[in-house]
């Protein structure tokens, strides 16, 4: 019966909690509204998610979110360093090809999306086989770095969420 009523829990919680934000105001009515949404959309949209992903270590999530944060955080400020201070002939921007572990689609697109965030890298393309994903960077003078970079502080971790 609860499964019914909320097919995708996490999601519920995740539409209150954008709802009340994006309302810039903690009050009764916004919460109650954003659990009606929150209920409403998932279980609207249930027919669409017959594989809906499982979470292996839910409890890592919370952990890998502290980490992109931080990340982002940091790169903000090299990036800015970068801009500001670095003259031209000293950036070595570059493509990177990312051999990836994970299979899980909504793995590697969390992952690709935790790139895309990070200041001074993007997610450009997925190859047509899942097994690799193209990044450019800002300034890459070790592109093997940011290749070992982003499978010790992403992907493992994603493979231990996901699979």
């Amino acid at each position: 019966m609860l499964r019914k009523l909320f097919p995708h829990p996490v999601l519920t919680l995740t539409l209150t909690a954008v709802w009340v934000a994006l309302m810039n105001e903690l009050s009764p009515g916004h919460v109650v509204f954003g659990l009606i949404l929150g209920i409403l959309i998932p279980w609207i949209t249930a027919a669409y998610w017959p594989d809906r992903p499982r979470l292996r270590a839910p409890l890592k999530v919370a952990a890998y979110i502290l980490i992109v944060l931080y990340d982002i955080v940091k790169s903000n400020f090299i990036v800015a360093r970068i801009v500001l201070f670095m003259p031209l002939s000293q950036l070595r921007p570059a493509w990177v090809t990312v051999p990836l572990d994970l299979r899980s689609p909504e793995a590697i697109t969390v992952l690709a999306g935790t790139i895309t965030m990070t200041p001074g890298t993007v997610s450009a393309d997925l190859s047509a086989c899942g097994r690799a994903i193209l990044v450019h960077c800002l300034h890459a003078p070790d592109s093997q770095g940011v290749v070992n970079d982003i499978k010790a502080r992403y992907e493992s971790r994603l493979k231990e969420i996901f699979e």
